[in-house]
């Protein structure tokens, strides 16, 4: 099995930027991004980070602002701040280097067993397993292993780590590892797996989705916000609220202000954009506001600043509101595929 799946990913792999490297560092960033993100979103932010942040030293060193602004459009920016954390405990108590091994990483501010192992394996050739949603679902099937409740899903996870622990390959760890999850993400896929092309489909009973627990349903809700544009001297500004340090998620990070539903009513709605966060699919109405009616702001708490559009795009904005500004055409970034911006005169000739 090992030889079949290394053969399969010497061959089929692909040419990922964290994939050209074997510093600890730039591998645990990439493991920290990867966690609940798109890999096509990562690979963008990823490059840009480390331009920013080369070193282990160089992020410890930077202002949690900085470090949340190039995390903006990521999502669940408590990753950002543990990263943050984290090296800053590397740079006080190891100076400045990363620990080797998976049983030391773990002591560190966000890295986990898997995110431990992962670091150690590849960057260090630690004989060890990582198990992710990937690697568990890989592995469930090869078994035949079911779960249809939370006892059973706890059962499989723990004879899935054990098989982990004996299948990875000692010689070549760090690839076993990337390679198992690379047939997770691209070929053992959750729905629709593509059992014909998979190098352990002699050694699969499933051959096929097999059973898990049903995850619950997203909620839906729907919210207005307001989109208030002003003419400074030196350029268009906006307005923006910073969510409050005690906010439970995403304190710091700064967004539009929003508006009740009974206000936002009366104003003219110029964009609608689909957002979800966590288990929350949300609606979100974005109505134009002039800057004489702030009234109709909701109170949430949160301080509000006059920003400049050039120095919106650097800032530590929540997904939501970047979304937004982007959408609108106002964030002075490159986008790629990019909607049809609203043209930024006509977005002013509603104030």
């Amino acid at each position: 099995m090992r030889h079949e799946l290394l053969g399969w990913y010497d061959s089929n792999k692909r040419d990922l930027p964290w994939r050209h490297t074997n510093d600890p560092y730039a591998i645990w960033v990439s493991e920290i991004m990867l966690q609940q993100t798109r890999v096509a979103v990562v690979i963008e932010r990823y490059t840009a980070f480390l331009e920013r942040f080369p070193t282990v030293k160089t992020l410890a060193e930077a202002d949690e602002q900085d470090v949340l602004a190039l995390w903006s459009g990521l999502g669940y920016y408590r990753r950002a701040r543990m990263l943050h954390k984290a090296a800053q405990t590397v740079v006080a108590q190891h100076a400045g280097k990363m620990p080797t091994t998976a049983e030391e990483l773990r002591k560190l501010h966000g890295i986990g067993s898997y995110t431990a192992a992962a670091i150690a394996s590849i960057a260090h050739s630690e004989h060890v397993a990582v198990v992710d949603g990937n690697v568990e679902r890989v592995l469930s099937r090869i078994r035949g292993w079911e779960s249809h409740d939370a006892v059973g899903e706890a059962a499989v996870r723990r004879k899935v780590e054990e098989f982990a622990a004996g299948l990875v390959d000692p010689r070549r760890p760090g690839d076993f590892n990337q390679a198992i999850m690379e047939l997770g993400a691209t070929v053992c896929t959750p729905r629709n797996p593509q059992c014909l092309v998979c190098p352990w489909a002699a050694e699969c009973r499933t051959l096929g989705e097999h059973k898990t627990p049903k995850r619950a349903p997203m909620t839906q809700r729907e919210i207005a916000c307001a989109l208030v544009l002003r003419e400074s001297e030196a350029g268009t500004q906006v307005l923006l609220e910073q969510r409050a340090a005690t906010n439970t998620v995403m304190p710091g990070l700064w967004e539009l202000p929003g508006l009740s539903s009974d206000d936002a009513t009366a104003l003219e709605e110029v964009v609608t954009v689909r957002h979800a966060i966590m288990q929350v699919n949300y609606t979100v109405r974005v109505h134009v506001l002039p800057p004489s009616d702030l009234s109709l702001i909701a109170n949430t708490g949160g301080a509000q600043r006059w920003i400049q559009l050039a120095e919106a795009s650097t800032m530590a904005l929540t997904g939501l509101a970047r979304k937004v500004l982007t959408r609108a055409g106002l964030l002075q970034t490159a986008v790629r595929n990019k909607p049809t911006a609203f043209a930024l005169p006509a977005i002013r000739g509603l104030l």
